[in-house]
C-alpha cells in the first residue's frame, strides 16, 4: 500500500517526512507532493486524482483551516474528490501548522534548544488549535523560526502520542485507520 499526501504548501511536507516513518506500518510507502498555497491545490486536486494510475494508492489530503469555517472547508474537499472513486482521507489543520508544534511544546524546545515549555500554563496556549494565528505566536517566541527549515527541525523531536492537539491527533488516528483497513 501507499499514501499520497496533496497538502497546501512545503513545510507541511517536511513535517511529515518527519513524522510519518514514526506512525506508519513498514509495509506503507508514502509520497508527500506539496502545492503552492490553497488554490493550487484546489485546482490541481480533482485532475491528480483521476490520473493518478498506479495500484493500492490511498490518497490524503491536508490544508490549513486559516480563518475559513473548518466544516465547510472540508466540504469543498469533500467535493472536489468526489467523482473521482479514490479513496482520500481530508484533514484540516486548526488554523495553521504552528498549532501542531504548540501541541508539543516539548519538540519545540528540544529543536531549538529554548525552553518554550512553560508556555503550556499560559490559558492562550492550552488549546493548541484556538490559537487564531500559531505562527505569529511561534514567530514571536522563535525569531530565527523559518516554516521549512521549522518543520525540518521540530519532527524528529515531535511525540505522536502526546500532542495536545486535537486536529494533530484526528489527524493521526485517520492516518492509523487508512493503513489498517
Amino acid at each position: 500500500m501507499k499514501l499520497v499526501f496533496l497538502l497546501e504548501e512545503k513545510s507541511m511536507k517536511y513535517f511529515l517526512d518527519g513524522i510519518l516513518p514514526k506512525i506508519l506500518p513498514e509495509k506503507v510507502d508514502f509520497l508527500t507532493i506539496p502545492h503552492e498555497g490553497k488554490s493550487d491545490l484546489k485546482k490541481s486536486l480533482r485532475a491528480k486524482l483521476q490520473g493518478w494510475t498506479e495500484p493500492n494508492v490511498k490518497f490524503v489530503v491536508v490544508q490549513d483551516q486559516d480563518s475559513n469555517d473548518c466544516k465547510r472547508l472540508k466540504q469543498e474537499l469533500m467535493e472536489l474528490c468526489a467523482e473521482t472513486n479514490r479513496e482520500v482521507l481530508i484533514r484540516i489543520a486548526c488554523h495553521e501548522l504552528e498549532a501542531w508544534y504548540f501541541g508539543d511544546l516539548n519538540a519545540v524546545s528540544r529543536a531549538y534548544s529554548k525552553n518554550l515549555v512553560d508556555l503550556k500554563a499560559k490559558k492562550k496556549y492550552r488549546i493548541p488549535d484556538e490559537i487564531v494565528n500559531p505562527k505569529e505566536e511561534l514567530q514571536r517566541y522563535l525569531p530565527e523560526h523559518q516554516q521549512i527549515d521549522g518543520a525540518r527541525r521540530i519532527a524528529p523531536h515531535m511525540d505522536i502520542a502526546n500532542n495536545s492537539s486535537t486536529s494533530f491527533q484526528i489527524f493521526i488516528s485517520g492516518i492509523k485507520r487508512l493503513t489498517e483497513a
